[in-house]
């Protein structure tokens, strides 16, 4: 059973990546795990022929025995005759791809049923370096890829992809690399030299951002909510690293996605998908769920 692990830090675009090779039927025949740090999942929504998906915890650490679990389930199908030739492994933007491969190279039963393909780790073309910077596992992720495929190609300024191409190169010389825009690989730009970034020592280990989720009620002021939000990113953007949710609104279900301070294009989503509505996760730093309730109520709900 082949095992595609896809990694890459919050808010990549691993699932923008994965929609479109499933659009484009290059995972065709491919069971899809979608593996989420908070216990809402959203990307399901996202994804068509999701076999399960498993929140509230990185499949490297928290999640590891779900994951090993579903993981064995699929090999135990795949073993009574069932097409089960291909997993893929969507991971959570706060997993290290490598602690995942050895811990199924670590089961006693998996290392049997499991050939790995080569790791693809995707790379924010826009953020990838603040995150190189400051983050010692987006540099664990970089550093366990065979593929490495920048994103959001076509946002970046010239001089600041080549910077972070130069910079992945240093970090991991062996892994191939490529580039997208939306999900579809396009020609290698032509970028100008540049060095590599001259990145300062970190921790080995240092703080994750944590997961936290706010259940929007029904009958709330999209214009209120929208500039609490604004002012939320402008003056937390550094901590708040994701924002990720589906919330109903007059122009229907509205996926709402931030990375950092820059807020993703609306996407209007069907009335079939799976995802739970007016449920919208945080992932940061710095604060905790009850003063992120406290100030949503405060500046939205217009309570305390």
């Amino acid at each position: 059973m082949r095992l595609t692990i896809l990694g890459g830090y919050l808010g990549a675009g691993k699932t923008t990546w994965l929609r479109h090779q499933i659009h484009a039927g290059d995972m065709a025949g491919a069971v899809i795990l979608v593996n989420e740090a908070a216990q809402t999942p959203v990307d399901d929504a996202l994804l068509k022929g999701v076999f399960r998906t498993l929140p509230g915890g990185c499949a490297c650490c928290e999640g590891r025995e779900d994951m090993l679990a579903a993981l064995s389930e699929l090999a135990d199908l795949a073993s009574r005759g069932e097409d089960v030739s291909h997993v893929v492994l969507e991971t959570s933007g706060l997993a290290d791809p490598g602690a995942i491969m050895a811990a199924v190279q670590g089961d006693p039963v998996l290392v049997h049923h499991v050939r790995f393909d080569p790791i693809r780790v995707v790379v924010d073309a826009l953020h990838g370096l603040a995150q190189l910077r400051s983050e010692p596992l987006a540099r664990r992720q970089v550093a366990a890829a065979d593929l490495l495929t920048v994103t959001k190609s076509d946002a970046a300024q010239p001089g600041d992809l080549a910077r972070l191409v130069a910079t992945l190169r240093a970090l991991n010389p062996h892994a191939s690399l490529n580039f997208t825009v939306r999900g579809e690989e396009i020609a290698p730009p032509d970028l100008p030299w540049a060095e590599p970034e001259d990145l300062p020592r970190l921790p080995e280990e240092g703080p994750l951002p944590a997961p936290m989720r706010l259940t929007v009620p029904p009958g709330t002021d999209w214009t209120a909510f929208s500039v609490w939000l604004s002012a939320l990113l402008h003056a937390r953007g550094d901590d708040l690293v994701r924002v990720k949710g589906v919330v109903r609104t007059p122009a229907g279900r509205l996926l709402l996605q931030t990375v950092r301070r820059v807020v993703q294009q609306p996407e209007i989503l069907p009335e079939t998908s799976a995802a739970q509505d007016n449920v919208v996760v945080f992932i940061g730093r710095g604060f905790d769920q009850k003063t992120l309730e406290r100030s949503f109520s405060r500046y939205v709900i217009g309570e305390g």
